[in-house]
């Protein structure tokens, strides 16, 4: 089995049920959720002009590889409605990899780690609370030395 590391978000419609049927739909299609951080409420980043965001970060063993688990994580993103407009814009749900164990994967599909989470709150503290001590592949530091240099200045509030 191969942990993968997953941030969550939405900001459209009922948040609270859009993220508990994507933990569900991300348990039946991509694997068992071995840990769940609390909800957190942050302003948008990227694109201000919109509602806030409610975020999420999971770990989940599976046996899937990592260009799987990326195609399963888009089709529960398009089964539940999702349309991609516009970058860093509104969504009912948005289903990010973070890592995949210790890989560093770099193709047109998919970059893991995930190249901007060292940058955003939104995604460093729901995975502090879950994943403190885990080590970044690439700069060595674990989640909590990334979270206390992030430069992001957006307020992350645990619900």
């Amino acid at each position: 089995m191969n942990k993968v590391y997953l941030s969550i978000g939405g900001n459209l419609g009922k948040r609270r049920a859009n993220l508990a049927k994507a933990v569900f739909l991300i348990s039946q299609q991509i694997g068992s959720i071995i840990a769940l951080s609390d909800l957190y409420e942050t302003k948008a980043w990227g694109i201000e002009n919109q509602p806030d965001f409610l975020n999420q970060a999971l770990i989940v063993e599976t046996t899937l590889s990592p260009l799987q688990v990326l195609k399963n994580a888009l089709a529960i993103e398009t089964k539940m409605g999702r349309k991609r407009e516009r970058k860093w814009y509104t969504r009912l749900i948005d289903i990010d990899l973070l890592f995949f164990e210790q890989q560093v994967i770099k193709t047109d599909d998919l970059t893991l780690p995930h190249p901007f989470l060292q940058e955003r709150n939104f995604v460093l503290v729901p995975l502090a609370q879950i994943a403190p001590n885990f080590i970044h592949p690439i700069s060595q530091k674990s989640i909590q030395e990334l979270l206390k240099t992030c430069p992001d200045v957006l307020k992350v509030v645990k619900l």
